[in-house]
């Protein structure tokens, strides 16, 4: 399997609370995605939020890339969310109302994804 080929899954726990750490989770999402890599992140936790639309918003820190210029990034370059449905539940949101490109799904979706290998983060 080509490195240009290969999957990447990157899974999120953390939201706005720690906005530099969803920063460098999004940078390397990007990255994947812009370099040809079928991409998919595992938001879980209060990162679920970051799926409703006008959440993700600021600047994590000086020098760092707006959120929303990255969200949009990520789209443009295929990147695709899988949003932990037990996470959705809890925190009363309306997956109706998320993002293009997120979808509820869980940890046995995420392996159906991966298939044979990915290569992974977590942040």
């Amino acid at each position: 399997m080509s490195n240009s080929k290969s999957k990447a899954a990157i899974s999120l726990t953390t939201g706005l609370e720690d906005a530099e750490r969803v920063t460098i989770a999004f940078l390397m999402a990007v990255g994947a995605a812009e370099s040809g890599r079928p991409t998919m992140m595992f938001l879980t936790k209060e990162a679920v939020r970051l799926v409703v639309p006008g959440v993700a918003v600021g600047t994590a820190c000086e020098g760092c890339p707006p959120l929303p210029g990255l969200i949009e990034r990520y789209a443009k370059a295929g990147g695709r969310y899988l949003v932990c449905p037990i996470c959705i539940d809890s925190k009363k949101l309306d997956a109706t109302g998320f993002i293009a490109g997120a979808v509820p799904g869980g940890t046995v979706q995420l392996w159906e994804w991966i298939g044979d290998g990915a290569t992974t983060f977590s942040y």
